[in-house]
């Protein structure tokens, strides 16, 4: 990733967990990655930049995030300093629970929250203000309880309702699941040729249907038409180009199957609120951390 910075955190090989708690008046830690899992909590910074992959939003009065292996994300931006921002930052290795460990039946909504923090998850205030003063209290404990609370919380958050993740499919590339064939053979198909024109005549006979009743299929199986369906496996891909590539915007486009600039420029700000140049800039550093 050529305008993300790799982040070697403090934790070692023999501890679990770390926990940070700190105040400040604002964040100048560039976007980065790093891959360890983090659950990030923050209190008094509202109107902070959040970047998780491609989501870039404002964030509220208090904000609580996990954040996957190796998911570029960042918090950006300074309030007045008569203000103090309260974060605690808690970061575990990704193998620190076994997969045959996730697998028991009582650990199952756990697994899950994990699979989901490949995107990184947003919670709800609710949710936050009942496990802050865990949150609060986990640097406190040590050894044997320490772990045993950790487990606690994540397990709290992998059932309260209403989570959200943050990047979007596209982004991750992750595989489209779904109990339709059909679908699953188109979305195959997409994010096969992303690259080359793709007609919804291509996509119909794919799945041996005309193109009329294919339009209508997919809209009602998936609330979006085929050209919202295909832009958004290209942007996706253009939107790591950015991030990961020093290209340049124009090569983007036409590299991920937008065969017109302006076209691209359009959908793009639609999809993510800001142009494909400010989205890049909101990658860029001042300083280096490898």
């Amino acid at each position: 990733m050529s305008n993300v910075y790799h982040e070697i955190t403090s934790l070692t090989e023999n501890d679990c967990f770390v926990v940070f708690d700190r105040e400040k008046t604002g964040f100048d830690f560039p976007v980065h990655y790093h891959e360890e899992y983090e659950l990030n909590f923050i209190e008094n910074a509202a109107g902070i930049k959040r970047v998780v992959g491609d989501s870039m939003e404002l964030i509220g009065e208090l904000e609580l995030v996990l954040i996957g292996s190796n998911l570029p994300h960042g918090w950006i931006g300074k309030i007045p300093e008569e203000s103090h921002i309260h974060e605690v930052t808690i970061q575990f290795h990704k193998d620190l629970f076994d997969d045959r460990f996730l697998n028991r039946n009582q650990l199952s909504f756990v697994k899950s929250l994990l699979e989901y923090a490949s995107r990184g998850v947003k919670f709800t205030p609710d949710a936050i203000r009942n496990i802050r003063p865990r949150l609060m209290n986990l640097s406190n404990k040590n050894g044997f309880d320490s772990v045993l609370e950790l487990i606690s919380i994540l397990h709290y958050l992998s059932i309260s309702k209403d989570m959200r993740m943050l990047a979007s499919p596209s982004f991750m590339q992750e595989q489209v699941t779904s109990r339709n064939r059909r679908i699953e053979i188109a979305f195959q198909y997409m994010r096969n040729h992303y690259d080359k024109e793709i007609t919804l005549e291509d996509l119909a006979r794919q799945v041996s249907m005309t193109e009329a009743s294919f339009s209508r299929f997919i809209k009602k199986r998936t609330g979006l038409t085929f050209v919202e369906s295909l832009n958004n496996i290209r942007l996706g891909h253009a939107s790591r180009l950015l991030i990961d590539t020093t290209m340049n915007i124009a090569e983007i486009s036409f590299k991920c199957g937008f065969n017109n600039l302006s076209y691209f420029n359009r959908v793009f700000k639609k999809k993510y609120a800001c142009t494909p140049r400010q989205f890049r800039d909101n990658y860029t550093g001042t300083r280096t951390f490898v």
